[in-house]
């Protein structure tokens, strides 16, 4: 799992830290980048056109300038992002807000658990899948 990049959208900087404590507990040895918002998350990744895009991107449903939604269309209509893996990690397990993001073209979504140790569990399965299991087009 190592050597490979995640950018995590998420607006608040306590959930932040914690996805940043977990990938550390959890043994994954990848690079995590934080985007504030959607417009930083569209703009960190344009600015990695045609140099290598991350693995996989963690995004949260709200978001301040553009929500997790906006997101998720813009990447699914440029096509140096159209097959970017997108997981999106919400508190909310509506089935409206996951059929609404499935359709909208997410790769997963996951719930975020409340208690730390199932936190650290999750970040580690979805390292391990998306970092060292996954096959992506064009890049291995």
């Amino acid at each position: 799992m190592s050597g490979k990049t995640i950018l995590l959208v998420e607006d608040n900087p306590d959930e932040a830290e914690l996805t940043r404590i977990a990938f550390a507990q959890s043994g994954c040895e990848c690079a995590l980048e934080v985007a504030g918002d959607g417009v930083e998350a569209l703009g960190y990744l344009r600015a990695r056109a045609g140099k290598t895009l991350p693995a996989v991107v963690l995004l949260d449903m709200n978001l301040p300038k553009l929500d997790g939604r906006e997101v998720l269309q813009a990447l699914r209509a440029d096509p140096a992002t159209r097959t970017l893996p997108v997981v999106v990690l919400s508190t909310s397990a509506e089935p409206g807000d996951v059929a609404e993001m499935y359709a909208l073209g997410a790769n997963s979504y996951v719930q975020k658990p409340m208690a730390f140790a199932s936190f650290v569990e999750m970040v580690r399965r979805i390292g391990q899948y998306w970092l060292s299991l996954n096959q992506l087009p064009g890049r291995g």
